[in-house]
């Protein structure tokens, strides 16, 4: 059936977006060291000496009252921001050493290359009201009672959007990439009857997913059961505040229906007795008359019941079929029925139990691990036009993801909202290998050709929630303290560098400082056998096979091998590097503010790539989430031409 075209919101031209692309890079590129900058190598590199001139208090204070942290930048609420000077920008930072010698000027670009003030969104609005046309809407439930705060927002504001995209393009089928616990694929099956495969790559999530949904069915249930009783109290209500004198009325004219039909039963009773008298004949013809005269009966009252019919059917309409019985507004007996209403009503019967049984898994996890040259239909046997939906996809996952959709004729649209930039693979960080691998970053041609690498800690950066800050959030600021020195202690006594292990949530377990080198050593595998080879090693360098140590004033000497960090030689290093604490903040700081920089290469990579394809009609960013809920709050979009006609 063909549909009415809808016009989709003006969409970014491509030349616009890959010279946004390119303005930002030429930013980010200059900003490269200290976004590359790790805060646990914070003393032992020198970084505030290395990257930054102005002292501490002098970067906090300029990033307050000119940054991100600060208000808009001027005539830009919402909108591109008033024309800057690129080049301007490019003199926070010094030609020669790299240094950032200017806050303020850094302040004003990082806020300038960001997506709220580049311009280069489509206002989620504009989306969804080109999309909806004729769309029925949601029965209104609320997904706070079946998951958390954050989840919850982003569950119900993404699933709407996927609706309108799926009703837009007239199909049913949603393939949810990186499903996880299924939140968004349960809520797009139930609230919207949307037929969804969800794909996790752990067989954990996938599992997981089966229990929670048939958990969640049950209060599914409940929870309708629950709509269908308010709105029915609701109705009775509404009733009973109607006005007396229409009350009055309408009793007055329902019992002069009555009263007819009662006289005609009468008289048409006295008639059937006069003409066949004792027949056996008169129960039946008074079955008739009663039934032609509830008939008329039911004629004049239709109007009210069909009023009140047709509001319960408007919400219950979009509910799950095996969620909802419809019953006839009038029951007859069985024995009452023909047998033609009886074959009808086993036909009826039959098809129900088929749709329930169909629609039974309407939301079904599946566990794959899904690549670029990943094929559908061997995931999903039944594979149909379909949209594929991503809520938070980590790293490759999200750019594979447009892979797939740019691929493979059956995707129609893709609505990805992608996290975790810190797992994407770059093709230009690790040169030795292979050149064959589908990389996650970068996808366009324009920095593929510049041979563009972030580096991992500036993809990390890139995680970090500006906005969250901006509201007062304060940042772990004594934590980051902690492990910073605890690199110190790692690298001077125990002479490591590079570790493949983690420290991990310690903090949060740490009693002290002290408590938190112990178990984060620990942790590390770094016992007093490690430091007591490393002694050793220094030892036999010096030429000194027996030297001894003194732990403390008044104790004896004892051999390397039988010696343990004491306590005051770790607090020793606390006090040493306290007063440098500021310094840290401000560090990271800085990192926080230029997080939506690189955010932004990474997605307008990302949408530049869709814009190269050919058999793509519309693509487009659209910030879904309040980024203080929900600091991942931008999705790609697109949809395909044949989708649009």
């Amino acid at each position: 059936m063909s549909r009415p075209a809808r016009a989709l919101p003006p969409q970014l031209p491509a030349a616009a977006a890959a010279r946004a692309l390119r303005r930002a890079a030429r930013f980010v590129r200059r900003a490269l060291p200290l976004c590359r900058a790790h805060t646990v190598e914070f003393f032992t590199r020198g970084l505030w000496e290395r990257l930054v001139v102005p002292p501490p208090h002098a970067v906090l204070e300029a990033l307050r009252a000119a940054g991100p942290l600060a208000r808009p930048l001027a005539g830009a609420s919402g909108s591109a921001a008033a024309p800057c000077d690129d080049d301007m920008f490019s003199s926070a930072f010094c030609e020669n050493s790299e240094k950032l010698i200017d806050v303020h000027l850094f302040a004003l670009a990082a806020k300038y290359y960001s997506l709220s003030n580049l311009g280069v969104c489509t206002p989620l609005e504009d989306v969804l009201e080109a999309l909806k046309g004729k769309s029925q809407g949601a029965t209104g439930i609320k997904a706070d009672e079946f998951m958390n705060n954050k989840k919850s927002h982003e569950v119900q504001v993404m699933s709407e959007l996927v609706d309108n995209i799926v009703n837009y393009c007239g199909i049913k089928q949603v393939i949810d990439i990186g499903s996880g616990k299924g939140y968004l694929s349960s809520f797009l099956s139930m609230q919207y009857n949307l037929k969804v495969y969800g794909i996790d790559s752990s067989n954990s999530n996938t599992d997981g997913a089966h229990e929670r949904n048939r958990k969640l069915k049950k209060h599914w249930r409940a929870y309708q059961s629950r709509g269908r009783t308010n709105l029915k109290t609701q109705s009775l209500e509404k009733t009973n505040d109607r006005p007396v004198e229409s009350e009055m009325k309408s009793k007055m004219i329902n019992e002069e229906l009555l009263n007819n039909a009662k006289s005609l039963q009468s008289r048409d009773q006295v008639i059937m007795q006069d003409l066949v008298p004792s027949c056996g004949f008169t129960e039946m013809g008074t079955f008739e008359t009663r039934t032609e005269t509830e008939a008329d009966l039911m004629r004049q009252t239709k109007s009210h019941e069909g009023k009140l019919s047709e509001e319960v059917l408007a919400i219950l309409n979009v509910l799950p079929a095996d969620a909802v019985e419809v019953f006839s507004s009038s029951h007859r007996n069985w024995g009452e029925l023909c047998e033609e209403e009886k074959v009808q009503r086993k036909k009826t019967s039959l098809k129900t139990k088929a749709t329930k049984s169909s629609e039974s898994n309407l939301y079904l996890p599946l566990t794959s691990c899904i690549t670029a040259e990943t094929e559908l239909s061997d995931i999903i046997t039944d594979l149909e036009d379909c949209v594929m939906v991503g809520l938070h996809t980590c790293g490759d996952l999200a750019a594979n993801t447009l892979r797939i959709f740019a691929a493979k004729p059956e995707v129609k649209a893709v609505c990805s909202v992608g996290c975790c930039y810190h797992l994407l693979s770059e093709q230009f960080e690790n040169q030795e290998e292979c050149c064959d691998k589908v990389w996650g970053f970068p996808m366009c041609q324009y920095l593929k050709d510049k041979g563009w690498c972030c580096g991992r800690n500036a993809r990390m950066s890139a995680c970090l929630a500006l906005e969250r800050v901006a509201v007062g959030q304060m940042l772990p600021t004594e934590s980051l303290f902690y492990r910073a020195v605890l690199q110190v202690i790692i690298e001077e006594m125990y002479g490591v560098t590079k570790s493949d292990r983690h420290v991990g949530k310690t903090f949060s377990k740490s009693s002290s400082f002290i408590d938190y080198v112990r178990r984060s050593l620990k942790k590390l595998e770094l016992d007093d056998s490690k430091l007591c080879l490393e002694m050793n090693k220094r030892a036999a360098v010096l030429h000194r096979p027996k030297v001894y140590f003194v732990s403390g004033r008044g104790q004896k000497p004892m051999p390397w091998e039988k010696y343990k960090l004491p306590d005051s030689c770790i607090m020793d290093y606390y006090e040493k590097y306290k007063h440098r604490m500021n310094e840290l903040e401000a560090f990271n700081m800085l990192k926080v503010v230029l997080a939506p920089c690189i955010e932004v290469l990474i997605l307008l990579d990302r949408l530049c790539y869709l814009k190269e394809q050919e058999n793509i009609a519309w693509s487009g960013l659209v910030k879904l989430f309040d980024p203080v809920k929900s600091p991942r709050c931008y999705a790609v979009i697109a949809l395909k031409e044949e989708s649009c006609s």
